[in-house]
């Protein structure tokens, strides 16, 4: 199969979708792959890199669309990307569909054959978005604590506080991937930290695993609600896979929120667990709404490229040789895994979570 590597485009987006190892092993298994020249440069890997690695060079996205029947990404295609997608291509990327009706929308009007990272399931785990979870977990706690800083609009205090003086208290909504490291990081720095789940088991773990300045809680609106005007940073994390996040503070609860407070809606991708939320980018990462800063950026990992390409690669590798394999029409006959990432195919609906964000009509798929 011809496997297409675009250079990403999304604002301050410096992830690939592929190392050159990955592109070994494709080559390994009789597969040609076309990368855009410049691709890699954001994580570190030169066009000579890939070269050597046996991929072709090509300079345009056009050049790469056209030649490629699979297109490998990091991020949802832009609008500037969708003239040049070809009928019934595939394409296996992050899509989080339900916060955008537009893109679902145009995948289903071209046919697109979309299979998500993000929808992926495994045992009740999500492989292939657990190592972006983690980068954005621990960011999150580290731009809380930067954008905590007066010079921002926080209200100064350091979050692990210093000899004689009180440190931070940071709470964080949610206790699967990305909360764990969010927590992880912030009790590092030496924040009072609270993490919130629903469910016991999960809480119990937490409490084994992490530091002492963490303790758990079980996450209801009455808990959050109180402990809220005594927060410095506040996390959101929560996830419904495929769906749109539950908002767990409304914009009426800024009021109640200490002055300089900091949110980090880590959920964005998925609408975000905030109501005041709205996208931001690495460019303008902040706004600030009732005295309170927001941090939104929806494509968190794409900070630190290097990390994060070599992690997605690590997880989506075998993901990419099946469907090169098997094409889209097999691969969900021969791995079946791979129904859970199927998202839109020859101008319908496969995911039941994205049909009722968006009010679009869903079915199950059958091979």
């Amino acid at each position: 199969m011809n496997i297409g590597v675009p250079k990403e485009i999304k604002s301050s987006e410096y992830r690939v979708s592929i190392t050159p190892a990955g592109v070994i092993e494709l080559v390994d298994d009789g597969h040609k792959v076309y990368v855009q020249s410049g691709a890699g440069e954001g994580s570190g890997f030169s066009d000579k890199d890939y070269e050597e690695s046996g991929a072709n060079l090509l300079v345009e996205a056009y050049e790469i669309f056209y030649v490629a029947e699979l297109i490998v990404k990091v991020k949802e295609p832009i609008e500037s990307e969708y003239k040049l997608f070809k009928k019934n291509q595939i394409l296996f990327t992050y899509l989080h569909l339900a916060a955008d009706k537009v893109q679902t929308k145009f995948l289903l009007e071209r046919g697109i054959r979309a299979f998500a990272y993000e929808t992926l399931k495994i045992d009740g785990h999500l492989p292939l978005l657990e190592p972006m979870s983690e980068v954005a977990g621990k960011m999150a706690s580290l731009m809380g604590s930067i954008y905590l800083g007066a010079y921002h609009g926080g209200n100064g205090i350091l979050p692990g506080g210093v000899v004689g003086v009180g440190r931070a208290k940071v709470m964080i909504l949610g206790g699967g991937i990305a909360g764990k490291a969010a927590a992880q990081v912030a009790a590092g720095l030496g924040g009072e930290v609270v993490i919130f789940d629903i469910n016991p088991q999960r809480l119990g773990y937490l409490s084994d695993v992490l530091p002492a300045n963490v303790t758990t809680q079980f996450s209801t609106k009455e808990a959050i609600n109180k402990l809220l005007p005594e927060c410095d940073i506040v996390i959101g994390t929560v996830l419904i896979p495929g769906a749109k996040a539950p908002k767990l503070i409304t914009r009426d609860m800024l009021d109640i929120m200490k002055q300089g407070a900091v949110l980090v809606d880590v959920s964005i991708d998925q609408g975000g667990c905030f109501e005041s939320s709205r996208a931001t980018t690495h460019n303008e990462p902040i706004f600030i709404e009732k005295g309170i800063v927001h941090y939104c950026v929806a494509n968190m990992p794409g900070a630190y490229p290097r990390t994060s390409t070599y992690a997605l690669t690590n997880v989506s590798l075998a993901y990419i040789k099946d469907l090169a394999r098997f094409g889209a029409k097999k691969i969900c006959k021969e791995k079946p895994i791979m129904t859970s990432a199927l998202n839109t195919f020859d101008g319908m609906l496969y995911n039941k979570a994205v049909g009722e964000a968006l009010g679009i009509e869903s079915f199950t798929y059958s091979s």
